[in-house]
């Protein structure tokens, strides 16, 4: 046997799953773009207050409507406050919302996805009667009723986009759930005694782990579209929150003098979601075991 083949086995015989799906992950293209993308979004999140010197809310009249420039790179919008400015600090709102709305509802899909995939029989079937409901409304849709019902608010939004994706989490951890209850090592578990809530979350949920992230992931965008969407119509972050969506909608007046106040919060949400969906491919790739090492 050649050194490279030994080694070749060596490695894979004492990797875990873990490093295994990094190194993939690592190699792959599209997820290094993603995570560039992201990690800038990041920084900027993190260093807003320290790279631009303007205030992304104090209105200054006299420079209302000034086109891109050395002072003003991303010129300003019809109260004079810097765009460029405004829209660093709609990274961090727009980022918040996305992470908390999937933490939102993938936590409650996850465990009620588990009890019911696991549980079976009538609480199996009333919960994904109650998720077909749910269902039969789009996203937006449902989360604008949300919003009707709650009132217009940041806190709102993130709290109405995390509902409507809570049946999506639901039905994928289900399905995994039931494929994954049948396998031996879940039988052996309950032949030593071991209680439900010992084997759902100990020996069923690591099962459910990798797609779960997969999705995850990619719902993050989703969530920053339809946050983006709810504020443009006026549900979402109010004045003079510098939200993308609300700063779009801001700039919809002015679309014919002053192309920029639309044209720079668009592309700070469409690098955004490319991002989050680039490295969303990446994951699922390294994450799936039928993919070759």
């Amino acid at each position: 046997m050649s050194r490279n083949a030994y080694t070749h086995m060596k490695r894979g015989a004492i990797e875990s799953p873990a490093r295994i799906a990094v190194r993939r992950l690592l190699k792959s293209p599209s997820a290094l773009v993603g995570m560039s993308i992201l990690g800038c979004l990041i920084l900027l999140t993190l260093f807003s207050s320290l790279i631009s010197p303007y205030d992304p809310i104090g209105i200054s009249p006299r420079e209302a409507l000034e086109r891109p420039s050395t002072h003003h790179l991303m010129g300003t919008d019809d109260l004079g406050r810097d765009i460029a400015t405004r829209v660093i600090f709609g990274t961090r709102i727009s980022l918040v919302i996305g992470l908390v709305a999937v933490g939102l509802g993938g936590s409650i899909g996850l465990v009620v996805g588990l009890i019911s995939g696991y549980s079976g029989g009538i609480i199996d079937l009333l919960t994904m009667r109650f998720m077909d409901i749910m269902l039969a409304f789009p996203g937006i849709l449902l989360a604008l009723v949300i919003m009707v019902i709650l009132g217009p608010s940041l806190r709102n939004v993130m709290l109405a986009v995390g509902i409507s994706d809570i049946p999506m989490y639901v039905r994928l951890v289900r399905g995994s759930v039931i494929s994954a209850k049948e396998n031996t090592f879940v039988e052996a578990a309950r032949a030593v005694g071991c209680n439900r809530w010992l084997i759902m979350f100990r020996h069923i949920l690591p099962n459910v782990v990798a797609p779960f992230i997969v999705v995850s992931t990619l719902e993050v965008a989703n969530a920053i579209l339809i946050a983006a969407a709810l504020s443009f119509l006026g549900m979402g972050a109010q004045p003079p929150t510098p939200e993308w969506g609300a700063m779009l909608s801001e700039g919809r007046r002015y679309i014919r003098m002053a192309w920029w106040m639309i044209t720079f919060p668009g592309l700070m949400i469409m690098l955004s979601v490319l991002g989050i969906n680039l490295l969303g491919d990446g994951l699922r790739d390294a994450l799936d075991p039928k993919v070759r090492r």
